[in-house]
C-alpha cells in the first residue's frame, strides 16, 4: 500500500512532485523519495515524511520525475528500502505500489547474471530487469521486464536518456491526469487535482507512455483507446477546510454525504425505491463480501436485508473467502469495498463470479478496479476521503445498503413506507447529533485515560460495537475489543475491572430486556459503563455511570446515528493523547495487497 506519482511537462517537477505525495499520504508514510530526469537522473529519498525530505530539496528546474511515499511490505524502512529504486547503472529508476511474488527468484537470477542490489524491498527486480531487456526502447524494456513478473503492481519507469515515462498496472490502481502541455500519473485522483481534473484510469494490463503532449495506452502489444473521464469533486473537497483533522471535517460531512447517497433514488409519495439495479432472477440467497470497516457495514446489512426482504443473507470476509470452498447455488454478490481497490475484496469478486455467482459493487469510485469486475455497480457519494479512518464512506455503504434492501421486489408497503421515511429525515438528525457533540468530546477525553475498553451491543448493534471499537484502537491506539453483549459471560467477564470501562450501544428494540440485563451483570462487576442511548430512554441512566444521548430513530437505522456517536468518541479521545489522528501508525488507506 504505497503511493506513487510521476509528472513531465514544462515547469519544474519536484514541487509538483512533492505536493501530489502529500495528497497521497495517507497511503503510505514510513518513507519516500523522488528521481528527477533531466539528461541524467537525480534521487533523493529517506524515512520519514514527505515534508521532511522536501525540505532539504531545491528545485533544479527539470521537467520530468517520479515519487514515491511507502506503506513497507518487504523490508523495514529505511533510505536504502525507500523507493525510487534504480538498475546498476543508476540511470533507470521505478516507482512501485504492489507485491512481486516471485522477486526471491528473480533476484537470484540477476545476482548470478552481475546485478548488485541495494535494498531488502521485491520493487528493485522490477528495475534491474528493465536494464537487462533496454537495448533502445524503454517502453520494449519495461514490457518485457513484467513479462518475467508475477504478482501485483502499478509502476512508473523513467530513464536518463528519455523524454518520457512507462506506467503500467495490474491490480493495481492507477490513473493518467490529463493537462494542456503536461501530464501525470498517481495512484489515486486527489495527486493530480491541482493541475488538472480530466483523468484516464488505466485497467488491468495496460501499459502506458506518457510525454508532456502524449499518453499511448496498450495492452497486449495493441494500441488501446481509454476514455477521458472529467472528476466531479474539486480539491477543495480533499483539504481540510478549516477542521484540525480531516477525520473530524469527514464525520461532520456524513449529513451531506448521506443525502448525496439518497438524491435520486427515494420518492416519498409512493413511497418507492428507484435504484436502475436488477435483483437477479431465480436466487435464493445473498452473499455479502468485505474487509474492515465495510465488513462491519455488511454485518448489519445481513439483518437488514432479512428483516426487510426475509431473503437469507450470509455474510464473509473477503480475506478469508478467497481460501475457502463457497457453494453458491443462485446466489446474489454484493462486495462492498470504498475505495474499489481492496486487494482482498477485489479477488473475493473474482472468485464469487468464476463459481457463477451474479455480482453488485457498492463503491465510492467511479472507475475503481471493483467496476470494471462487478456486474452491476451501486456508487456511494460520500466525495473523497482523506482520513485513514473511514467515517463518511461507512455510514455512505449503510445508506446503500437500506436502500438495495428497500428496492426488493416485495418488501411490505407500510414497513417500507416507515423506513423510506425515516432515512428521508436522517440527515438532519445526524446534523443534530453533530451540532450538539460536547458530551462526546467529554467522555471521549474521559476514555483517552484507559488502555482498555469494550464495546457490547446487541442484535443490529452488535457489528456497531465492533466499528466503534475498531474506531478507538485504529487512531488511539487504545486496546479496545467489541462484543455481543449476551456473550461477555463467556468469557470476557474476566476482563472487567474499575479500569476497563464498558461503552454499551442501547437501543430501544426487541433486544432491550436482555440487553439491561447485560448491562446489570457488568454494572456487578464495578466496571465504568457509558451508554449510547436514544433520547427518548428514560431508563438507562439507572443503570450506567454516564449516558450520550443520540435522536431517536426507527430501530431499523439507529446503526447510523449510534456509528457516528462512536466516530466522534474515537477521534476526542485520540486527540486526549495527541495521537496522528489522520495517519495512524502501520496503516494506509486503500489495502492494495492481500
Amino acid at each position: 500500500m504505497c503511493g506513487i506519482v510521476g509528472y513531465v511537462g514544462l515547469r519544474p517537477a519536484l514541487p509538483i512532485l512533492v505536493n501530489s505525495l502529500q495528497r497521497l499520504e495517507y497511503r503510505g508514510y514510513d518513507s519516500c523519495g523522488i528521481a528527477l530526469c533531466g539528461g541524467h537522473l537525480e534521487v533523493f529519498k529517506d524515512t520519514g515524511r514527505i515534508g521532511d525530505l522536501s525540505s532539504q530539496l531545491t528545485s533544479n528546474g527539470y521537467s520530468m520525475g517520479i515519487g514515491h511515499t511507502r506503506w513497507a511490505t518487504h523490508g523495514k524502512p529505511s533510505q536504502a528500502n525507500a523507493h525510487p529504486h534504480t538498475d546498476c547503472s543508476g540511470r533507470i529508476a521505478v516507482v512501485h505500489n504492489g507485491v512481486i511474488d516471485n522477486y526471491l527468484e528473480l533476484r537470484t537470477q540477476l545476482i548470478r547474471e552481475g546485478h548488485t542490489f541495494r535494498s531488502e524491498t521485491d520493487s528493485e527486480v522490477i528495475a534491474h530487469l528493465v536494464e537487462k531487456h533496454h537495448e533502445g526502447s524503454l517502453e520494449s524494456a519495461v514490457a518485457a521486464a513484467l513479462a518475467e513478473v508475477k504478482g501485483s503492481y502499478a509502476i512508473i519507469v523513467v530513464a536518463a536518456d528519455c523524454q518520457y515515462m512507462v506506467v503500467a498496472r495490474h491490480e493495481n490502481p492507477l490513473i493518467i491526469g490529463v493537462g494542456y502541455r503536461e501530464n501525470l500519473v498517481a495512484s489515486d485522483v486527489p495527486a493530480v487535482l491541482d493541475y488538472t481534473n480530466k483523468v484516464i484510469y488505466l485497467e488491468d494490463g495496460d501499459l502506458a507512455t506518457e510525454s508532456r503532449n502524449t499518453v499511448k495506452v496498450s495492452s497486449g502489444g495493441k494500441e488501446q483507446k481509454r476514455n477521458c473521464d472529467h472528476i466531479p469533486w474539486s480539491i477543495e473537497e480533499a483539504q481540510k477546510g478549516g477542521y484540525e483533522h480531516f477525520m473530524l471535517k469527514e464525520i461532520h460531512e456524513q449529513p451531506k454525504a448521506i443525502t448525496e447517497t439518497l438524491r435520486g433514488y427515494l420518492s416519498h409519495v409512493e413511497p418507492q425505491v428507484n435504484l436502475g439495479i436488477e435483483v437477479p432472477a431465480g436466487i435464493d440467497d445473498v452473499l455479502l463480501l468485505a474487509c474492515g470497516s465495510s465488513y462491519h457495514a455488511t454485518l448489519i446489512g445481513k439483518q437488514v436485508f432479512e428483516a426487510l426482504t426475509g431473503m437469507p443473507t450470509r455474510v464473509e470476509m473477503a480475506s478469508e473467502f478467497i481460501h475457502a470452498s463457497p457453494v453458491l447455488r443462485r446466489t446474489w454478490v454484493i462486495a462492498v469495498t470504498q475505495s474499489g481497490e481492496t486487494a482482498d475484496t477485489l479477488m473475493a469478486i473474482k472468485k464469487a463470479k468464476m463459481l457463477g455467482g451474479k455480482t453488485l459493487a457498492v463503491t465510492n469510485v467511479v472507475g475503481s478496479s471493483i467496476t470494471r469486475i462487478a456486474d452491476q455497480c451501486f456508487y456511494t457519494r460520500a466525495g473523497p476521503e482523506i482520513s485513514v479512518a473511514a467515517t463518511k464512506t461507512f455510514t455512505t455503504q449503510l445508506i446503500a445498503l437500506y436502500l438495495l434492501a428497500l428496492a426488493w421486489p416485495d418488501v411490505g408497503a407500510k414497513f417500507k413506507s416507515t423506513i423510506v421515511q425515516d432515512l428521508g429525515r436522517l440527515a438532519s438528525k445526524v446534523q443534530r447529533l453533530l451540532n450538539d457533540e460536547s458530551e462526546i468530546a467529554q467522555q471521549g477525553e474521559t476514555l483517552a485515560a484507559f488502555d482498555n475498553v469494550l464495546f457490547v451491543g446487541r442484535g443490529i448493534n452488535y457489528p456497531v460495537a465492533l466499528e466503534g471499537a475498531l474506531k478507538l484502537k485504529e487512531i488511539s491506539y487504545i486496546h479496545a475489543e467489541g462484543y455481543a453483549a449476551g456473550e461477555l459471560k463467556h468469557g470476557p467477564f474476566a476482563l472487567l475491572t474499575p479500569r476497563t470501562p464498558v461503552v454499551a450501544v442501547a437501543a430501544l428494540d426487541n433486544t432491550r430486556e436482555s440487553f439491561l440485563a447485560n448491562i446489570r451483570e457488568i454494572k456487578a462487576r464495578e466496571s465504568p459503563l457509558l451508554a449510547i442511548a436514544d433520547e427518548r430512554d428514560t431508563e438507562i441512566n439507572k443503570y450506567v455511570d454516564c449516558v450520550v444521548r443520540v435522536p431517536g430513530v426507527e430501530p431499523l437505522l439507529t446503526p447510523v446515528i449510534n456509528t457516528v456517536a462512536l466516530q466522534l468518541l474515537a477521534y476526542f479521545a485520540a486527540w486526549k493523547r495527541g495521537c496522528e489522528i489522520d495517519l495512524p501508525r502501520n496503516l494506509a488507506k486503500s489495502v492494495t495487497v492481500p
